[in-house]
C-alpha cells in the first residue's frame, strides 16, 4: 500500500467513525462539494463563482446538498473572499430580485488557504470538505466532489497530486470525484503530452473534464442540431456545394496590461489552435452513431487526423502596433496578435475546400462567427454573381444570431436583385429565454458527468500535432509578424490570402440585427 492510499483508507475510517457517532443513518443522496482552487484570481471571480451563483439561482445547486470551498495561497477569511467576489455576481439592474438568493449563496462558501504543493493545506481542505458532507449525513463513498482548477497550467501537477492524496473519495457508491482544467493546456505537443501524461496518472479520463468555454457557447452547442436534424443542409453540406469555411474571432482592444502573459502564448495558442479549431471539428464531422459523449468525441478527432500538414503561404501573422510598448513585452517580440491560417482536411466530403480559421485583436469590430460560404450558381441568367455568393452565417457573438445571404428581387416595377437574408435572431424570437453563459452550461455537464463538450486527451494531442511545427516555425524566426494599425481589419496580406484561398466578399451589403 502506498503513502496516498493508506492516508485515504486512514482518513476514511476516521470519518465513518465520527460520522455515526454523532448523526447516526445516512442520507441516501450524497452531498455536492465544489472546490474553486486559484479562488481569489480573475478567472475565479469574473467567471466561476458568477457560474455558480447563476447555476444556485435557477434551482441548479441544490443549497441542501451543496457547498462552495474557495482555496488559494491569499491569507483572506471566509467573508472576505464573499466580499471580493459580490460585486461580479449581480448586475446592478437586477441587484435587489436577486439579493435574497445572493445572501443566502454568499454563506454556502468557506474559504481555505493554503499552498498549491504542501500537504497542510490540502488536510485543512479535506477536513473541512469532510465537515460538510458529515453535517449532511453523506454515508462514505457517495459524496461528490468537484475540483475547478482556476490556476495556470504550470501548478496543474503538484496540485492534482494534492487533490489526490488527501481529498479524493474513497470508494465508488454512486459518489465522484472531478477534475477541471482551463486551457492553456501545453504550450506544445510535447508540453501537452506531458501534462496530461502526470494528470492522466492520477486520474482516470472519464474524471479529468478540460474545459474550453467555446463549446458552451450557444450557438456551438446547436450546430449538431442544424446540420443533422434538418433535411436541407444534409446534401449541401460538402465540397460540392460549399466553396470556403470561415471561423472568425476577433476582439476590438489589445492585451490591456496582459502583455507579459500574452507574450508567452500568441493568438494561435490562445484563441485559433483551441476554441476555432473545436469549431471547425463540429462544423466539419461525420454525424456520429449517437449522442453519447464518446461517438461525438471520436469523430471530432476523425476531422483532426485528417487535417494536412499547415503550409507557410497559407499563413499570415501579425502584430497590432504598440503591442511592445507594453514594458512587459520584449522590444525584439514575434509574438503574434493576429493570425488567419488555411486548414485543409483531406477526406472525401471536403477536400479541396479551404478552412479559414482567423483571430485578432486590437481589430475593427468585436465578434465571432462561423461563416459558410457556398459554391456560384451556373448559368447566371440574372447577371447577379457581382453582388455576392449565398452563405450561411452564425454569429456566436455578440448579438447571437444565424441568417443566410440570398439573392432575391427588388421589389418594385424593374427586375433587379439584391441581396437580403432569412434571418433568425435570438434576441427578437427568444425575448423572454434568458441564454445562459457557457461556464454555467459547462459546470452542470460535469455536475452531470456529462463530457460531450469538452476535449478528450486524443484530441487534444491531434490539435496540438497540427499546430506544434508551425508555432515551433514562429518561435524560431522562420515566419514573421507584419505590423497592422489598431481599429484595422489586420494586415492587407491577410485579405489577399482570403481572397487566393476563393472566399469572395461581398460589398455594399450589411447584416444589421433586428430591433425588438
Amino acid at each position: 500500500m502506498d503513502s496516498g492510499q493508506w492516508h485515504v483508507e486512514k482518513r476514511s475510517t476516521l470519518r465513518n467513525e465520527s460520522f455515526l457517532k454523532e448523526y447516526g443513518p445516512v442520507s441516501e443522496t450524497g452531498s455536492l462539494s465544489i472546490v474553486v482552487l486559484g479562488a481569489s484570481g480573475d478567472l475565479a471571480k469574473k467567471k466561476t463563482f458568477p457560474a455558480l451563483f447563476n447555476l444556485y439561482h435557477q434551482g441548479f445547486l441544490n443549497p441542501d446538498e451543496v457547498h462552495i470551498f474557495g482555496y488559494a495561497r491569499s491569507k483572506i477569511s471566509d467573508q472576505e473572499l464573499r466580499d471580493k467576489i459580490h460585486g461580479y455576481l449581480v448586475d446592478e439592474k437586477n441587484a435587489s430580485e436577486k439579493a435574497e438568493a445572493l445572501s443566502k449563496f454568499l454563506q454556502l462558501i468557506k474559504y481555505v488557504s493554503g499552498p498549491y504543493d504542501s500537504e497542510d493545506g490540502f488536510k485543512r481542505l479535506e477536513k473541512a470538505i469532510s465537515e460538510h458532507e458529515i453535517s449532511k449525513k453523506t454515508s462514505e463513498g457517495s459524496s461528490r466532489r468537484l475540483f475547478y482548477l482556476a490556476l495556470p497550467p504550470s501548478v496543474y501537477p503538484p496540485v492534482c497530486k494534492m487533490i489526490k492524496a488527501w481529498c479524493t473519495n474513497t470508494s465508488d457508491l454512486g459518489g465522484w470525484t472531478r477534475v477541471v482544467v482551463e486551457k492553456p493546456f501545453g504550450k506544445d505537443l510535447e508540453s501537452a503530452e506531458q501534462l496530461s501524461s502526470q494528470i492522466g496518472a492520477l486520474f482516470d479520463e472519464p474524471q479529468i473534464y478540460r474545459i474550453d468555454h467555446y463549446l458552451g457557447k450557444e450557438l456551438v452547442q446547436n450546430m449538431l442540431v442544424l446540420r443533422f436534424a434538418n433535411r436541407f443542409f444534409l446534401p449541401l453540406w460538402n465540397r460540392d456545394n460549399i466553396a470556403n469555411v470561415q471561423i472568425v474571432f476577433r476582439e476590438d482592444f489589445g492585451t490591456e496590461g496582459r502583455g507579459g502573459y500574452f507574450d508567452e502564448y500568441g493568438i494561435i495558442r490562445d484563441i485559433i489552435q483551441n476554441h476555432l479549431l473545436q469549431v471547425l471539428c463540429l462544423v466539419a464531422m461525420e454525424k456520429p452513431v449517437s449522442l453519447k459523449p464518446e461517438h461525438i468525441r471520436d469523430e471530432k478527432v476523425k476531422v483532426l487526423q485528417s487535417v494536412m500538414p499547415i503550409k507557410d503561404e497559407e499563413v499570415v501573422l501579425g502584430q497590432y502596433e504598440g503591442y511592445r510598448d507594453d514594458p512587459t513585452v520584449p522590444n525584439d517580440s514575434n509574438t503574434p496578435t493576429f493570425a488567419t491560417t488555411i486548414l485543409r482536411i483531406d477526406n472525401e466530403r471536403w477536400e479541396g475546400v479551404p478552412f479559414i480559421l482567423k483571430a485578432g485583436k486590437a481589430m475593427s469590430s468585436k465578434k465571432a462567427d462561423i461563416r459558410i460560404q457556398f459554391k456560384d450558381v451556373p448559368g447566371d441568367i440574372f447577371k447577379c454573381q457581382k453582388q455576392g455568393r449565398n452563405e450561411f452565417v452564425i454569429r456566436l457573438q455578440p448579438s447571437e444570431a444565424m441568417y443566410m445571404k440570398l439573392t432575391v428581387k427588388q421589389p418594385g416595377l424593374e427586375m433587379q436583385t439584391v441581396q437580403s437574408e432569412l434571418d433568425l435572431s435570438y434576441k427578437q424570437r427568444y425575448q423572454d429565454v434568458p441564454i445562459p453563459e457557457a461556464y454555467e452550461r459547462l459546470i452542470l455537464d460535469t455536475i452531470k458527468g456529462d463530457q460531450q463538450h469538452f476535449v478528450r486527451r486524443d484530441e487534444l494531442k491531434a490539435a496540438w500535432e497540427i499546430f506544434t511545427p508551425l508555432l515551433h516555425r514562429i518561435g524560431n524566426g522562420e515566419v514573421k509578424s507584419i505590423p497592422y494599425k489598431p481599429g484595422s481589419r489586420g494586415p492587407t496580406e491577410a485579405d489577399q490570402l482570403l481572397e487566393k484561398a476563393g472566399y469572395l466578399q461581398t460589398h455594399g451589403y450589411i447584416w444589421i440585427p433586428p430591433t425588438l
